[in-house]
């Protein structure tokens, strides 16, 4: 059967009864899907800025204008597998602890109706939980991480689970394939040199933003795609990769990072890799300025849908 896809916006204007991501169906109404996208509106813990609990509501206001082809990859991100929003999930905001067993779980109960997920932050603490739901069909996965900071510290204030300690804790936990992974995007102060020295014993190769002027976009693609090789991939994008110049509406933002454009052109440029899951993470709505951080959002989004369906059955 062909997939469902979103409303026709030449028949039904963008701006009407439509509440879902690019005006998808939503899983409820189809049953089953390829890809599902699903929000994880959690924001208990941010270091700085709160908000991100808000992420899923602007980045589907922001996807509206989302058309069903993709000139930049010559595809149909909706054409090939049903795509379909699974809704968000009911998140504890008070306690870290249950937030993340809760977002475990219901992961790994949306599996059994979709093949592939895109969750929506919330913040980076939820990467942690998500990988551990995906890791239990595919085994460990290479990490591609595209974001302004390390988000392999230890603690915060004696509090191991933050959203700047996910993939410390993935390591940990064996959740990641051994010397695959990445950083894109890092730049800013750190804590002192220390933080550089246990991320390369976890086995990450950073990419930085300077890296992203100095070397040409096919170039950073080919490193990546050379060393996560068919290996099965996880995504995880903090929006605060690109530079809050174009990306205001995040909730720890450093300067001197990428444009959206460039951002997009590397993900378009990973076509070819085996990815399995991938979150969108740290939108907060209240420091937007005229939804530029949610649209941005959720072009990487449907960027990222491209890239599944490019992958399921090549």
């Amino acid at each position: 059967m062909e997939p469902i896809g979103p409303r026709n916006s030449l028949e039904e204007p963008r701006f009407s009864n439509s509440t879902t991501f690019a005006r998808l169906p939503t899983l409820a109404e189809v049953g089953s899907a390829g890809i599902a996208i699903v929000g994880a509106p959690f924001d208990a813990g941010v270091s700085y800025r709160p908000g991100a609990r808000f992420g899923p509501l602007a980045i589907r206001t922001g996807s509206q204008l989302l058309r069903p082809y993709d000139p930049a990859m010559d595809l149909f991100p909706f054409g090939k597998v049903q795509v379909a929003d699974a809704g968000d999930m009911g998140i504890n905001p008070f306690s870290i602890d249950e937030a993340i067993a809760t977002i475990e779980t219901r992961a790994s109960e949306l599996a059994t109706h979709a093949d592939r997920i895109i969750t929506i932050g919330g913040d980076h603490t939820i990467a942690l939980p998500l990988l551990r739901a995906l890791t239990k069909r595919t085994g460990p996965v290479a990490l591609i991480h595209f974001d302004a900071h390390l988000d392999t510290w230890d603690t915060y204030f004696g509090a191991p689970y933050t959203h700047g300690t996910p993939f410390r804790r993935a390591f940990e936990d064996g959740l990641l394939l051994e010397d695959r992974s990445f950083h894109v995007g890092t730049r800013g102060p750190l804590y002192g040199s220390a933080d550089l020295e246990d991320d390369a014993r976890f086995g990450f190769q950073i990419i930085t933003s300077d890296d992203l002027v100095d070397a040409s976009i096919g170039d950073i693609a080919t490193r990546i795609k050379t060393r996560v090789g068919q290996a099965p991939v996880y995504l995880s994008i903090d929006i605060d990769v690109i530079d809050p110049s174009a990306a205001p509406g995040t909730g720890t933002p450093e300067a001197g990072g990428p444009s959206s454009r460039e951002v997009l052109k590397l993900l378009r440029q990973l076509r070819g890799i085996n990815l399995v899951g991938a979150d969108l993470v740290e939108v907060s709505p209240s420091y937007d300025h005229a939804e530029i951080t949610a649209i941005a959002a959720s072009h990487v989004i449907y960027t990222m849908i491209g890239l599944m369906t490019a992958s399921i059955g090549s």
